[in-house]
């Protein structure tokens, strides 16, 4: 029923958001007489800001058509490499260009598509053969395909991993952090070769009692029962889909755009000021992030339950109780793997010391394969896109993959 009601508003805000911008592109016209007047351009703004925020939006392009590579720019193109019901493994070919380390970036399967990682992309490009893991939104995908777990998910990240090849390095970005880390440990056990030289974590829900944030809150302080009868929503009839069982993404923007609620309204005020001023250039920054911010997708609701569940509610990692597919997760069982955990000074998402802990179950690691970074002044998006990222995070990354790649 919530489903339905959200998919009626969006028809009707849709409508809105059409109307509102034909108004806004009047209003500015140079042949309409209130353009030149004070109240046209403030006008127009105001309905600029609305339009774009109640547009609806689709699964963004990622747009990389090139980098640049020792000073000249190097054309770029997505290629498919395997395909599977809720996602693929995307590589970003650069024309003419062979070696440098393979990177299998794995993308959050939490509510957004991966192209929320196009910086981190982006950034690596230049120095790496970059591969991601590109989630599909579990309601275009029929019911006929199964179900998708947490136990499905490092499926897909072994599978990725060994459709790469020996060699790669594998760097996971928050939620993923667990199955990533997982796969790892299984394929270290397993002396699978085409186990991750090395595993970067960013920000990542490893031991989520280490500074507990709102986000572990909200998680913790609900019986899983609870999150089954008020979040879980059935997939409308319109879409393929239809009948899955999902953790709907509108949901999951709401619980992210409330968290910060102050910052985002502020956010459109400036958007508006910049407008009004004719500065497009900022306020075409803003509207960059929100229209990728506000790509959602659903999730599968076994996965997203077993999530709550496993990882934010028993901490089954750390305590040596994750199983995958009754099989226990030994993390001493990674023995030459790199890992390299990175935090954020003022992350909100990931307290300090969640990932951090994935360098301590690793109790058979030695310590010179181990690497920790704690990014100063940066939240959680800051880890993986931005300024910092690009000139002091992903440096780190670059240094770590290149020393175990000498090794």
């Amino acid at each position: 029923m919530l489903y339905d009601a959200y998919e009626l508003q969006q028809s009707w805000l849709t409508g809105a958001s059409i109307a509102a911008g034909i108004g806004a592109e009047w209003l500015q016209s140079p042949i309409n007489p209130l353009s030149y007047t004070g109240v046209g351009p403030l006008v127009a703004s105001g309905l600029d800001v609305f339009a774009h925020a109640s547009a609806r939006r689709g699964k963004p392009d990622f747009g990389l058509d090139m980098t640049i590579i020792e000073g000249r720019e190097v054309a770029v193109r997505e290629e498919i490499v395997l395909r599977k019901p809720f996602g693929q493994l995307k590589r970003f070919v650069r024309e003419g260009v062979t070696g440098g380390p393979k990177l299998l970036i794995v993308a959050p399967m939490s509510g957004h598509y991966a192209t929320l990682l196009r910086g981190t992309v982006e950034r690596m490009l230049p120095s790496a053969d970059v591969y991601i893991t590109d989630w599909h939104d579990a309601k275009l995908v029929p019911t006929d395909a199964g179900t998708f777990a947490l136990d499905d998910y490092v499926d897909y990240v072994i599978a990725f991993l060994e459709a790469i090849g020996p060699g790669a390095h594998m760097l996971a970005v928050c939620q993923p952090s667990v199955p990533a880390y997982a796969a790892t440990a299984l394929m270290s056990e397993d002396g699978d070769p085409a186990r991750p030289r090395t595993l970067t974590m960013m920000g990542g829900p490893i031991d989520t009692r280490e500074a507990p944030t709102v986000v572990n809150t909200v998680a913790t302080q609900r019986p899983l029962a609870w999150f089954r009868q008020n979040v879980i929503q059935t997939v409308p009839y319109y879409y393929p889909g239809h009948g899955r069982q999902v953790y709907p993404g509108f949901l999951q923007l709401s619980g992210f755009m409330a968290m910060n609620l102050g910052n985002h309204l502020m956010s459109h005020y400036r958007m508006f000021q910049h407008l009004i001023d004719g500065d497009g250039e900022e306020a075409a920054a803003t509207k960059a992030f929100y229209d990728e911010y506000r790509s959602v997708c659903d999730m599968t609701a076994e996965f997203y339950l077993q999530t709550i569940e496993d990882v934010f509610q028993q901490h089954k990692l750390p305590k040596g109780e994750l199983t995958y597919r009754g099989r226990k997760i030994d993390p001493s069982a990674i023995t030459d793997v790199g890992l390299l955990a990175i935090e954020g000074e003022r992350d909100d998402i990931s307290g300090i010391g969640q990932t951090q802990a994935a360098l301590k179950i690793a109790t058979k690691l030695p310590d010179e394969l181990k690497a920790y970074h704690l990014a100063k002044h940066v939240g959680h998006y800051g880890i993986f896109n931005g300024r910092r990222w690009r000139e002091e995070i992903a440096p780190v990354v670059e240094r770590f993959m290149a020393a175990h790649d000498a090794a």
